[in-house]
């Protein structure tokens, strides 16, 4: 998600509004409570899609200064600037402003570079989602330096063809590398001398109120049922095909579709009367339409871009209470479809049986939940985030 030039980024309910002339930001610049500041480097825009980073820097800024450097975004100004933004989570938004022509990184160096020395910012802990960032952050002195690779963005559409040599330097550069699944970790544990495996965590509270007595939301509440649905990023890893294929199958089920198309035309999305995509939602609502849902989808494509994800909505899906079909996606099937958690299916006739065995009794039985929640038990974001936290505290 980018933002317009000119938008005013204060007024949005998730933002620290400036009130009697107090500077939110200004006002956590003396917070020191944990050894060092943050600052974290991502691909990922904080009011994009709520997930990992969300999640764990959240967490980190409740006891330090955390600023969270976003990718640049044009501008029509004669010179680069950086817009800065507090947030209700207590983390700092810096976002690069870049005129066409100019040498970007550069740019951005010189802009960093003069933010933190006006906030006195020494030796801060350095997080990294996007090897990209180091072209204009590796000379900044570090007291630990961590790479959090949540996904091999070089099999994503659109990677820039540097990102694999960015890579191997910031692999020889941190301190720890933190890997978003299993099948990562199998990927860079021979490339670096400290890999720590951190799959997807859940707020498992958030979700679970999904098997309550909640209002659904009005865009999904006149549908028909059973519905079967998906919430997160539609993109190059959902497999259109596969969703078509069910729909057509199966007309009388509703296939309700949530979350923002990127980087995907999105006329090429299936049409059917009985494919509903209602778009990007607010994390606070996913619980309500998860609440809505007879089976939780997750209609991944098999391609370079999925082989090594470790979906988050899984454990969501879970939490909530519903039974979940997916694609036999690696590190899905090792966590939760070897122990019957999740049934597994790749054709669209496979999943329609999988979903019939799931709308059945047995499909959302006592003894089902009861194992999903000693699956999660120890899977929330606040066990992941100590975890990561000490060993940070080790190198420091």
């Amino acid at each position: 998600m980018e933002y317009a030039e000119g938008d005013d980024l204060t007024v949005r309910p998730d933002r620290t509004a400036v009130a009697d002339g107090a500077d939110p930001v200004a006002k956590r610049t003396s917070k020191r409570s944990y050894p060092r500041d943050f600052v974290c480097f991502s691909h990922l825009r904080w009011h994009f899609v709520h997930q990992r980073p969300q999640h764990l820097m959240t967490r980190f800024a409740r006891e330090s200064r955390l600023f969270f450097v976003e990718e640049p975004v044009p501008t029509d100004a004669a010179e680069p600037h950086l817009d800065v933004h507090g947030t209700d989570a207590g983390v700092t938004l810096l976002v690069p402003r870049i005129p066409a022509g100019v040498d970007a990184e550069a740019a951005q160096r010189t802009l960093l570079d003069r933010h933190f020395a006006d906030a006195g910012v020494t030796r801060p802990i350095l997080w990294y989602y996007t090897p990209m960032s180091l072209a204009f952050s590796d000379h900044l002195e570090a007291s630990a330096v961590v790479y959090d690779c949540m996904d091999e963005l070089s099999a994503f559409k659109g990677a820039p063809p540097q990102l694999v040599e960015r890579e191997r330097a910031l692999m020889e550069r941190a301190d720890l590398v933190f890997t978003g699944g299993y099948s990562l970790y199998e990927a860079k544990r021979d490339r670096h001398p400290s890999v720590h495996a951190f799959p997807s965590s859940v707020d498992v509270p958030h979700f679970a109120a999904a098997r309550g007595a909640v209002a659904e939301p009005e865009d999904q509440a006149a549908l028909p049922r059973p519905r079967m649905g998906f919430f997160g990023v539609i993109d190059e890893r959902f497999d259109i095909d596969l969703l078509a294929g069910i729909a057509r199958m199966r007309p009388d089920w509703q296939l309700v579709m949530v979350g923002p198309v990127v980087k995907i035309d999105p006329a090429t999305l299936p049409q059917a009367p009985n494919i509903h995509y209602l778009g990007g939602r607010s994390y606070a609502d996913l619980p309500r339409y998860l609440s809505g849902w007879d089976v939780a989808l997750m209609p991944f494509a098999l391609n370079e871009s999925t082989r090594f994800i470790s979906p988050t909505k899984t454990p969501e899906f879970l939490a909530a209470g519903r039974p979940v079909v997916s694609t036999p996606i690696r590190d899905v099937m090792r966590t939760y479809g070897d122990a019957g958690l999740v049934q597994i299916a790749r054709t669209p006739d496979e999943f329609v049986a999988a979903i019939e065995r799931a709308l059945s009794p047995e499909g959302r039985s006592e003894r089902w939940l009861a194992e999903v929640d000693r699956a999660l038990a120890d899977m929330s974001w606040d066990q992941t985030w100590a975890r990561m936290k000490g060993l940070i505290e080790c190198v420091i």
